[in-house]
């Protein structure tokens, strides 16, 4: 199974309006295959407390634009790791500190990855 065009169509806008924000090391990974609930997990670090709230809150305007609204969201009172579902898209927008000890990547790892377009991943992939 793969991920629905409309979950990569909104992975694609999530991660411009992370990347506006100067999110790093952005991640699409097509879960699809193993999770029921979601088809794509898109994964971002900020380096504080400040910029995870921005990036937030930039990708649900542009979403919002595109007709989607979160139907759940979560972390976003200590903005230290902020989960932002969207249905068929979940993004994880997490302090650089978290994202290395938590490590969704490796989690992950047998998911396939979703490339993303050059102006969002360009010298901002994260490490395996």
């Amino acid at each position: 199974m793969t991920a629905s065009r409309r979950a990569v169509e909104l992975t694609v806008a999530a991660a411009r309006a992370a990347s506006d924000r100067k999110a790093e090391a952005l991640v699409a990974l097509d879960v699809s295959g193993q999770l029921v609930l979601t088809d794509v997990f898109l994964i971002a670090s900020a380096k504080n407390e400040r910029q995870v709230a921005a990036i937030v809150d930039a990708v649900e305007e542009a979403l919002h634009g595109l007709g989607a609204q979160p139907v759940r969201r979560e972390g976003q009172t200590h903005a230290r790791w902020v989960l932002l579902d969207f249905g068929d898209l979940v993004v994880h927008v997490q302090h650089t500190e978290d994202r290395v000890y938590y490590a969704l990547e490796r989690l992950w790892r047998d998911c396939p990855a979703i490339e993303l377009p050059d102006d969002e991943a360009a010298g901002r992939r994260a490490e395996p």
